[in-house]
C-alpha cells in the first residue's frame, strides 16, 4: 500500500480536528498536501479512511494537519500516508446542479461526480496581466441594488442582517440572474451554519431549472 504514496507516517496527537503526524527523514509532506490516515491492523468498530490537509511544520520530520472529515475513532498510531499533492476536486460541466463537500464527494445523494477534469482547491491567483483593470458594473436585474447600492465585476459584497430579511432571497436571485440574464454559472461554497443556504439552493435551483443534472439540461438551456 505505502508504494503508492511519496511518504508514509504516523499519528503522535489528536486534539479535535487537528492532528501531528510524524514523517522519516527526507518524506517531509509540502504544506497543503493531502495525508490520508487509515485504521489498517488497529482493532476499530468501523473501518477509518479520513483525508487531512498539512497546515505547519513543526520541525523534527512532524507536521500539524487538520482532518476533512470525522475523526472518531483515531488513536496515535495510526498510519498517515502522503499524497503528494493537495486535495483536488472535480470542476467542468458534470459539477453543474451538484453539491460537493471540500474532497469533491458528492453529498446530494445522486450519485457519483464523472468528471474528466480535477483542479487543486489551492492554486495560484491569475497573472496581473490576465486581470482587468477597468472597473465595470456587474448588473443584477435588481433595480434597488444597481440603482443604490450597485455591484463592482470582481469585487467582494458582504450582507448583513437578522434572520428572515431576505439574504438568501437575495442570493437565490442573483443566481437566477446570472444563470438566465448573463448566461454564466454561480458557485456557492458555505460553512457551518451557512451550509443551510447551501442545502437549500442544491435543492431549489433545479426546480427553477437553475442547475443542469443529467435528466434537466434539455430545459434548463431554453
Amino acid at each position: 500500500m505505502a508504494e503508492k504514496y511519496a511518504g508514509v507516517g504516523h499519528v503522535v496527537q489528536i486534539i479535535g480536528p487537528v492532528m501531528d503526524i510524524q514523517f522519516e527523514a527526507g518524506h517531509l509532506p509540502a504544506i497543503y498536501n493531502a495525508c490520508r490516515i487509515t485504521s489498517e491492523g488497529f482493532n476499530v468498530p468501523s473501518p477509518l479512511d479520513v483525508t487531512a490537509e498539512v497546515q505547519q511544520h513543526l520541525g523534527e520530520g512532524r507536521v500539524r494537519a487538520i482532518a476533512m472529515e470525522p475523526v472518531e475513532g483515531m488513536v496515535r498510531g495510526m498510519k498517515a500516508y502522503d499524497l503528494g499533492k493537495g486535495i483536488e476536486v472535480p470542476v467542468g460541466r458534470p459539477t453543474l446542479g451538484r453539491v460537493m463537500n471540500v474532497l469533491g464527494k458528492p453529498v446530494d445523494q445522486l450519485g457519483p461526480i464523472v468528471s474528466d477534469t480535477y483542479y487543486p482547491i489551492h492554486r495560484p491567483a491569475p497573472s496581473l496581466e490576465d486581470q482587468s483593470t477597468t472597473l465595470e458594473m456587474f448588473e443584477t436585474g435588481i433595480k434597488v441594488v444597481d440603482l443604490i447600492e450597485p455591484y463592482l465585476k470582481g469585487g467582494k459584497i458582504g450582507l448583513f442582517g437578522g434572520a428572515g430579511v431576505g439574504k438568501t432571497v437575495l442570493i437565490m436571485e442573483l443566481i437566477h440572474n446570472v444563470a438566465m440574464k448573463h448566461g454564466g454559472v454561480s458557485v456557492f461554497a458555505s460553512v457551518g451554519e451557512r451550509t443551510r443556504e447551501g442545502h437549500d439552493f442544491g435543492w431549489k435551483c433545479p426546480r427553477a431549472a437553475l442547475s443542469y443534472p443529467a435528466s434537466r439540461r434539455s430545459r434548463a438551456r431554453r
